[in-house]
């Protein structure tokens, strides 16, 4: 595990967008989540890895989107998969 995430070069969003209706996958399907993730690449919502279908993981496989960030109300951590490493981002 790094101690540092060396992909920060690929976020492209930091904010969450105004209305988070929910994982877009599970939205389209039907499907229940439990936490939602937004990609910091594309700002795809998906669910979480503790969700049934683990939209975000999958989602940043099929796309090599590395970044993600928590979409919950009062977080604002980041994580990468390829580092495995949380951290927050910070903007000057």
């Amino acid at each position: 595990m790094s101690a540092i995430c060396s992909h920060t070069d690929s976020i492209e969003l930091t904010e969450l967008p105004d209305v988070v209706a929910g994982c877009q996958d599970c939205l389209a399907t039907g499907g229940t989540w439990v936490h939602l993730r937004m990609c910091q690449s594309c700002g795809r919502i998906a669910c979480c890895d503790s969700s049934p279908h683990r939209h975000a993981s999958a989602h940043a496989h099929s796309s090599q989107h590395p970044i993600i960030r928590s979409a919950e109300p009062g977080e604002n951590w980041s994580w990468c998969y390829l580092d495995n490493v949380a951290f927050v981002v910070t903007r000057s």
